[in-house]
């Protein structure tokens, strides 16, 4: 098996929120489907990267296995040729490229947000856990780990308060003048939530609900910033209190229908409900947009609020490029090196073999009254001829067949000068 590095991806550039959510992989997934990608037969390794924004398949594979990828990825999600014009494929150097800027936050729809990073740790570990990743991949997450700590420590780049969840309270108070007469319903609890949350908490939030899958989590987020929790049965119970919904589950299907917000659009009295769904696969119904009186936005539609939040680490993202640039080349550096390693444990251990064996009948010689002399110069004598007569009978078989190239190798390898 060759330890080709391959990048198989969709991402928010390439394909909007309607295509991305095809091809999710739900994090309980991941590891059957690892292991059914690491079974495909020029695939030796595998990771894969679902998140909101992207779906990255990470491979190390022989020649050709790049069919293989593409076609497992379409079957596993039954979506056929329809990803062709948004899927993108790198290898070798541009994925270690892609790896490291993708762990710094640089291809994410928040320039140099952090979460990504969590989220690719995340992705390796469960890698780890289904023993789908190997030297290839490790050595790769890795280095892409140490790259982002790296830009985080000497860049300012994520020093800015930008990310998803801050675009969308960024767009909510240009809708509210304030929020201390509002409410907020937020839909789950995982960081993206925890952050949108903090945010409203710090603009004076009137009231705050968090409604997510496990109770006691919504608790433990709601406690802290003076809300109340609730599970996700209750919503419906609970949306017209709402002036501002925002939601971000892994469920793979809707948790937030047409029939709920319309009922409670009429509770209202056709008071406006702001809703922000975070979520690949979306947790809003797509048709609650054709509603009066709600306003809602995707991931996709925060792309106008981030852009005005990134002028600050512009400059910044141009002094992470450079450390990823000197990265990929110390990475392709350490990879070509490590491919001598073998060879150079084979020579060190023939050499091992015949010091021992030589070293072993001159102290024979010396137990037997042999001079001691003269078994140190049959030591050295026998050692040398051993040692070199293998690569100086190469050597005259090269310049007899015109192998230049090897003579050369030669006086490269042992530091020789021409007589």
């Amino acid at each position: 098996m060759s330890d080709r590095l391959h990048i198989l991806g969709i991402n928010h550039r390439t394909a909007p929120v309607e295509i991305r959510e095809q091809v999710v992989f739900a994090p309980d997934s991941l590891p059957i489907a690892l292991k059914a990608l690491g079974g495909l037969p020029r695939v030796g390794e595998g990771v894969i990267v679902s998140t909101c924004n992207r779906t990255e398949l990470y491979c190390a594979i022989a020649n050709s296995g790049e069919r293989d990828v593409r076609a497992w990825l379409e079957a596993y999600h039954r979506t056929g040729a329809s990803l062709n014009d948004c899927l993108y494929e790198l290898n070798d150097n541009r994925a270690v490229g892609h790896a490291f800027s993708v762990a710094c936050g640089m291809d994410s729809m928040v320039l140099g947000e952090p979460q990504i990073l969590g989220q690719m740790k995340d992705a390796y570990r469960i890698a780890l856990e289904a023993e789908s990743a190997g030297p290839v991949l490790n050595r790769l997450f890795q280095h892409a780990f140490s790259v982002a700590k790296q830009v985080r420590t000497d860049t300012g780049i994520g020093e800015s308060p930008v990310s998803v969840a801050y675009a969308a309270i960024s767009l909510a108070r240009k809708i509210f003048a304030g929020f201390e007469n509002h409410t907020a319903l937020l839909v789950g609890a995982g960081e993206t939530i925890e952050l949108a949350a903090r945010h409203l908490h710090s603009n004076r939030l009137g009231r705050l609900i968090i409604a997510n899958r496990s109770l006691d989590r919504a608790r433990e987020l709601a406690g802290g910033l003076g809300g109340f929790a609730i599970s996700l049965d209750e919503i419906p119970a609970h949306l017209a209190e709402a002036d501002i919904l925002l939601s971000s589950t892994a469920s793979p299907t809707p948790v937030i229908g047409y029939g709920p917000v319309k009922a409670a659009l009429k509770a209202r009295r056709n008071r406006p409900i702001f809703i922000v769904d975070l979520a690949v696969p979306r947790d809003v119904e797509p048709r609650v947009a054709e509603l009066q009186d709600t306003y809602l936005y995707t991931v996709d539609d925060l792309q106008e609020v981030i852009q005005e939040n990134l002028s600050s680490r512009q400059t910044e993202a141009k002094k992470a490029e450079q450390i990823i640039h000197g990265e990929v080349e110390r990475f392709d550096l350490i990879t070509r090196s490590l491919d001598a390693v073998p060879t150079i444990r084979a020579l060190r251990e023939g050499g091992e073999r015949v010091k021992a064996e030589i070293l072993e009948q001159a102290m024979r010689m010396i137990a037997n009254g042999k001079d001691p002399e003269a078994a140190m110069e049959y030591l050295a004598n026998t050692l040398t001829n051993k040692l070199l007569h293998t690569p100086s009978q190469r050597l005259r078989q090269a310049g007899e067949e015109g192998e230049a190239d090897i003579v050369r190798a030669a006086r490269t390898l042992f530091d020789l000068k021409k007589s």
